[in-house]
């Protein structure tokens, strides 16, 4: 940390000297490494660390900080990048991390990126949204209509209250199965790597493209055509 931190601030220094005033971000992507490979490890109790450091010495600084995401080591959308990136994504949203530019698809240390790896990092990013939101503490959140309506004894399953807010009370996962061992053997005993499978594939089959002006479109291709013209021959050969 000793070593980002006087990375960072070096960094920072010579942005001001050639552009004095220019906005910068802390950015830090460390870990720890595998001491039996020599390969990066990600979702580590030193990783998780290392995010709450670099976020607090950004604070200290006075810049916004950039770390965190959904990483991991994992070949494959299984336990261990389940894990890996929960213990990655929860620091990265408790820290106050201001920008994430990792947050969905990662795998093998970054190496490659996978359709339902990205899917369950979405989801979880849709949990992690709701968990920053808070405690809904108004008096629809309380609900003590609902409490006087019920009374000793009773449910709420059917009470008024819960009619009107049930669709929008709980976050609610696409890709998490809540049913019974019976039902959910009936319905092909499905992980969560198949659900997430089946979205993914739903979702290209569902895109509709939506469109692009004619003047944005014809102004992106003659900006890549003046880019082309000032590349080395080398890049265009590649």
């Amino acid at each position: 940390m000793a070593e980002l931190l006087a990375e960072t601030m070096a960094g920072m220094a010579l942005t001001q000297l050639v552009r004095p005033g220019a906005p910068v971000i802390m950015g830090s992507f460390v870990g720890a490494i595998s001491m039996r490979t020599g390969a990066p490890t990600f979702g580590t109790a030193e990783a998780t660390q290392m995010i709450f450091a670099t976020a607090q010495l950004a604070r200290r600084l006075g810049v916004p900080c950039r770390s965190g995401g959904s990483l991991c080591s994992s070949k494959t959308a299984d336990a261990q990048a389940a894990y890996e990136s929960a213990h990655t994504l929860l620091p990265t949203l408790l820290a106050g991390v201001n920008l994430v530019t990792h947050a969905a698809g990662w795998l093998e240390g970054g190496l490659v990126a996978g359709y339902e790896k990205f899917v369950m990092d979405v989801d979880q990013l849709a949990m992690m949204q709701a968990l920053a939101s808070g405690m809904d503490m108004s008096p629809r959140g309380q609900a003590l209509d609902a409490i006087r309506e019920v009374g000793p004894g009773g449910h709420f399953l059917g009470c008024a209250h819960t009619q009107e807010n049930f669709e929008a009370a709980f976050h609610q996962s696409t890709i998490a199965d809540y049913s019974s061992y019976e039902q959910w053997s009936s319905e092909g005993s499905l992980n969560a790597e198949q659900r997430a499978n089946v979205v993914w594939k739903r979702m290209l089959a569902d895109y509709e493209d939506p469109g692009l002006d004619p003047v944005i479109d014809e102004a992106l291709q003659q900006f890549m055509r003046e880019r082309r013209a000032v590349l080395p021959d080398s890049l265009d050969e590649e």
